[in-house]
């Protein structure tokens, strides 16, 4: 994993918490394939990803903060993140019924050229 790799991802979850949705797609490739984190499964493409976080911030207001980087094989990279959600007002979530809540978890990206190919959530870290 280089320092680059690692600069790219730190920078993508600055913009995610800033809500800056197209500071988060230009460092992922065309044909991405996200993870849902709301209803499982995968939103794919650029357009895929931006319909997706515009849904789920229009929901929850989510804060994600990288603590621990690990390389695994084949341009993967595994992050692993303390995972926030909050209603609209900043309030910690009560009764909500899609998979977004406050846990740790593994993120795991696969880089393609120089930018994010795949996205997917694993366990706890």
């Amino acid at each position: 994993m280089s320092e680059q790799q690692t600069q790219l991802i730190r920078h993508i979850y600055e913009r995610f918490n800033a809500r800056d949705i197209d500071g988060v797609l230009a460092a992922l490739s065309d044909d991405v394939a996200w993870a849902n984190g709301m209803d499982g499964g995968h939103v794919h493409g650029l357009s895929g990803v931006r319909d997706y976080w515009t849904r789920q911030w229009a929901i929850v207001s989510p804060h994600v903060e990288p603590v621990a980087f690990r390389e695994g094989d084949d341009s993967v990279i595994e992050v692993e993140v303390i995972q926030r959600v909050f209603d609209l007002d900043g309030r910690p979530l009560e009764g909500q019924t899609h998979g977004l809540t406050d846990k740790t978890v593994t993120h795991i990206f696969r880089m393609e050229g120089g930018k994010i190919g795949r996205f997917d959530i694993g366990g706890a870290g």
